[in-house]
């Protein structure tokens, strides 16, 4: 008992104890801010792609103009900000800190397979609008897939007066939704890898004793 509070003033003098509370840190802040202004810059960018997609046509369905998975991102991102608001503790000892970062692991991955089915949605959109064959009639653009086919299903762009919005315009949109879709799965992707590193990847199996030397305290780790 009386080695006790010698040994709290060794580990407060420690440079083993501020690399590890250093190590929490990036670039000053107690998250990695990267990822989360990423989410956030592109979670807005691929919300107003999508209502400018929306403004084109009136007759495009939900699917095709993603600016729900863009939405989803940007409330992530926020989150994710408000965990820089949260002072760091050891082994998430308050409940705040650990439903913020519960809640944060859960959009982060809700949002990656959002972006995946966005990815799949416009893609599949773009490989048939680059096929297409369209005519304007009166206030609307009719498109073919085969135009010498009868029977063939013809998609109709309403309130659209000039064709070359949707054979031009509208398909670079849906390449620019790929694109940024794809790399916010693969944000998203590096969010949720961060926080289960950070959760599990230094976890100390039963009760930490001061007395341990540090290479017992590294066999302990899982």
């Amino acid at each position: 008992q009386a080695q006790e509070p010698a040994m709290k003033k060794k580990a407060k003098g420690d440079p083993k104890t501020g690399q590890e509370e250093e190590s929490h840190t990036c670039c000053g802040c107690r998250f990695p801010l990267l990822v989360a202004l990423l989410q956030l810059v592109l979670g807005i960018s691929i919300t107003v792609l999508g209502f400018i997609m929306a403004g084109i046509s009136s007759s495009l369905l939900v699917r095709d103009t993603p600016y729900w998975a863009g939405i989803i991102v940007c409330v992530v991102a926020l989150v994710g900000m408000v965990m820089l608001c949260v002072s760091y503790q050891p082994e998430e000892k308050t409940c705040f800190q650990f439903a913020i970062k519960l809640v944060y692991f859960l959009l982060s991955t809700l949002s990656l397979i959002t972006c995946v089915l966005a990815v799949a949605f416009v893609a599949h959109h773009y490989s048939q609008i680059v096929q297409f064959t369209c005519d304007a009639v009166l206030d609307s653009c009719q498109c073919k897939l085969e135009t010498s086919d009868p029977l063939s299903r013809t998609f109709v762009y309403q309130d659209v007066s000039d064709c070359t919005s949707v054979t031009g315009t509208f398909s670079l949109y849906l390449l620019l939704q790929m694109v940024l879709n794809l790399i916010t799965a693969i944000v998203c992707l590096l969010a949720c890898f961060v926080m289960w590193k950070h959760r599990y990847q230094v976890f100390f199996v039963g009760v930490r004793l001061h007395s341990l030397t540090g290479t017992e305290i590294q066999q302990q780790k899982v």
